[in-house]
């Protein structure tokens, strides 16, 4: 199999080069004016323009298929178009309107390039603003502000997603569409991804096991990499950041280019952080943390398709806030020394989108290998792990037209745990881990305004271990394991168009997911507790039905969601109530029948009669229980945010300039699992501003404001700083800049 694949690479990459179609036209606004800088992208190919002084764009070296292609441009409703290409010319004049609200974009994350609207999934997209930056150092502090996302944290250095109530190994996080595997499975663990070369985040709230197999039972959440430059500009950009809280720091830098058929980049950046304070100003002794990345990518776009390549690297130093290092640490500080941990992660990957006569293959592959390390004392190693992953996957598109789409497809994953050097504590046994599945997918438009989309996936997955510890001693000892799961899932759903303006989601998707290697195996000290795992786990298996509506206006949106999520053989940690002979509780992972409903709703309006002025809101609601009745462990308060933002296109020497004032209410959350305490509700307020100036002909993009106003003493329900009994951040002040440069390749100007 994988000598076929790597000949059907190999003769499409030298297809790639052979003939020519072209795609042309003009773009100009409702009065018939020619609109120049609009940004005109072709997403499946990785290929894109920008609008000349006359309003006219090309883009040539293309397949011949239906594409669809986005026309965007600040202050106009972004336009996407299904258009196909043949002969030697198209031609697609198009015309955009004018609109302060975001129109519907394409998004990848459910199995083809698709506008939100033609989902029966929905998919929320966050796209990361450079006008608006982050306000703390922590990245899923802005992914968190999409309704129905939250996250455990413990200081603005570890944070990791829940969608929904649901967590952890219940999450599937993508880079670039590739499975991110670097030991997710614990709390105390970081997401590993940096927000700089992002350019959106797609969520998608629900099971996912149709596309993406195990682990994706709660949702998907996606981070789409920045589009290569315009074709014949290299351009690139310098960003700066700085934040009072952490006394942080960050530097990054990246620069890009494209020609006609190849494209490439590389960005370089760097992160130090100091403790950070609490609400009413005392330090969190040993939060320091401090972040190093790289990441490059290389691509090829020819008439048969696109071959892409991406590497990454990083390195996060992440202090442990944990008894003897808070006993140990008196002064304020950034560098790692003692009570930490550190990851250092490589992800090669390699995406090939091959069009071959009326079929399109996609045929991906990815290699990661992350090393886990714990330090106790000075130099002194506890834990010394390798997590070594391979995954691949194809996906044939039969021939579709605009109202249909046939895949099918397989994917699969071979994964290594090695301890390394004979470390003091043996975390996780040395396993190795298999994973095969396939799948298909129909979407249908029926009449002109009912779509459904429905498939099947079987998946199956072997689990082995080698056995650790002393056989005597029963505390440590863990007996080798071999164990084999299989599933079978499905999903069907619709989306109903009632007018141009509303339209109707349903979907019933079911999903499952394997227990990981620390739920069967874990027998040892893990932080602050003593853990405990069961080989005998059994699969969650999930089945979720959700209803969402949609309306919208040339100056409103207003969205509508409800769902119930029934979890079979959910599994978590519990205490036991003992404790080890040193003191430390044991804690126990046990799984049972358990559900989870609620809901979210949102409302953007931008009134005509003050078209400066932006009011949003989104409100969540989440119960999550297990059958017996008890509380399930990590559920989200009930939540409302509110912004309100102003924006004037000029005033005196500054352009594009905003100012909001933010509100972020969290309910008390008095339903606490077993393990767990009731939290009371707080309230936070931000205040923003930013803009673009000019310093000759550089263009500056600034960014200025404060989290957390008032310094508000808070702990959220889902921050494990509980464990240690310290608060999250207090007022944090950041500011930020952003020098962006292009250059116009010579041989373009001529044209």
């Amino acid at each position: 199999m994988k000598k076929i694949l790597l000949s059907i690479v190999l003769i499409s990459i030298v297809n790639l080069v052979i003939a020519q179609h072209k795609i042309s036209g003009k773009i100009t606004d409702e009065n018939r004016q020619p609109l120049a800088g609009v940004s005109v992208f072709l997403p499946e190919l990785n290929k894109g323009t920008i609008s000349d002084k006359n309003g006219n764009y090309l883009l040539s070296g293309l397949p011949e298929s239906y594409l669809k292609i986005r026309f965007s441009y600040m202050g106009y409703a972004t336009r996407i178009e299904n258009v196909k290409i043949s002969g030697e010319n198209t031609e697609l004049n198009v015309v955009l309107t004018e609109t302060a609200i975001e129109a519907p974009e394409i998004v990848v994350s459910g199995g083809y390039q698709a506008s939100q609207h033609e989902n029966a999934i929905k998919i929320e997209l966050l796209k990361l603003n450079e006008l608006q930056s982050l306000k703390s150092s922590n990245f899923m502090e802005i992914v968190s502000k999409v309704a129905g996302v939250d996250m455990i944290s413990k200081g603005p250095g570890v944070s990791k997603p829940v969608i929904r109530g649901l967590s952890m190994d219940n999450i599937l996080v993508l880079n670039n569409g590739v499975r991110f595997e670097n030991y997710q499975y614990s709390s105390h663990h970081p997401l590993g991804i940096e927000e700089y070369g992002i350019e959106d985040v797609e969520i998608i709230k629900g099971p996912s096991s149709l596309l993406y197999g195990s682990d994706a039972i709660g949702g998907v959440i996606n981070f789409i990499r920045e589009k290569p430059s315009p074709v014949g500009y290299i351009s690139g950009d310098y960003h700066l950041q700085l934040f009072s809280n952490t006394m942080g720091m960050t530097n990054n830098f990246g620069i890009k280019g494209s020609s006609e058929k190849l494209f490439a980049g590389i960005r370089i950046g760097q992160k130090t952080n100091a403790d950070f304070l609490q609400g009413g100003g005392l330090f969190v002794p040993n939060s320091r943390f401090n972040e190093k990345t790289i990441r490059m990518n290389a691509g090829f776009t020819g008439k048969s398709g696109v071959c892409k390549i991406f590497y990454d690297y990083s390195n996060h130093k992440l202090g442990l806030v944990e008894e003897e290092a808070v006993g140990e640490i008196i002064n304020r500080g950034r560098k790692n020394e003692i009570f930490y941990q550190e990851f250092n992660t490589h992800l090669l990957s390699s995406q090939n989108n091959l069009y071959l006569g009326k079929y399109k293959l996609d045929v991906n592959a990815a290699f990661q290998n992350t090393e886990l390390i714990h330090f106790a004392e000075k130099d002194e190693y506890e834990i010394q792990m390798k997590l070594s992953t391979l995954t691949y996957e194809a996906k044939l598109f039969f021939p579709s037209d605009e109202k249909s789409k046939y895949i099918i497809g397989f994917q699969g994953l071979n994964q290594k745990n090695t301890n390394l050097n004979n470390r003091e504590t043996i975390l996780l046994p040395d396993a190795f881990i298999s994973s095969f599945s396939c799948f298909g997918l129909i979407q249908k438009s029926i009449f002109n305004n009912l779509s459904v989309q429905s498939g099947i996936r079987y998946d199956v997955k072997n689990i082995t271990s080698q056995s650790a510890g002393i056989p005597n001693d029963t505390m440590v000892y863990r007996e080798a394991l071999d164990k084999t799961f299989s599933s079978l899932n499905g999903s069907v759903g619709v989306v109903y168009t009632l007018s141009h303006h509303f339209l109707i989601r349903a979907n019933i998707s079911s999903a499952y997911r394997t227990p990981n290697l620390a739920e069967l195996t874990s027998k040892g000290e893990h932080e602050l507790r003593f853990e405990i795992g069961d080989i005998s786990l059994k699969p969650e298996k999930a089945v979720e039905s959700d209803i969402s509506f949609h309306y919208h206006l040339e100056n409103l949106t207003f969205d509508l969601a409800g769902f119930y999520n029934s979890v079979n053989n959910f599994i978590f940690i519990t205490p036991t109530g003992d404790t080890t002979a040193s003191g430390i509780s044991i804690y126990r992972y046990k799984q049972g029948n358990s559900f989870i409903y609620g809901g979210e709703t949102g409302l953007h309006f931008h009134p005509n009669s003050f078209r400066w002025l932006h009011f949003e809101t989104t409100f969540s609601y989440l119960v999550g229980k297990q059958k017996n009745r008890d509380f399930l462990p990590f559920i989200p308060a009930n939540q409302l945010n509110m912004e309100v933002s102003v924006e004037k296109e000029e005033i005196f020497f500054l352009e594009k300039v905003f100012a909001s004032v933010s509100a972020h209410i969290a309910f008390e959350q008095n339903h606490p699992a077993t393990d767990e305490s009731a939290t009371s509700g707080y309230s936070l307020f931000d205040l923003a501003t930013g803009g673009t100036f000019r310093v000759g002909n550089q263009e500056v993009i600034w960014n200025a404001g404060v989290s957390n106003l008032l310094d508000t003493p808070y702990i959220s329900h889902l921050s494990i700083l509980k464990e240690t009994d310290f608060l999250d951040p207090g007022r944090n002040i950041y500011f930020s800049i952003k020098l962006p440069f292009n250059f116009l390749k010579s041989s373009q100007k001529r044209q």
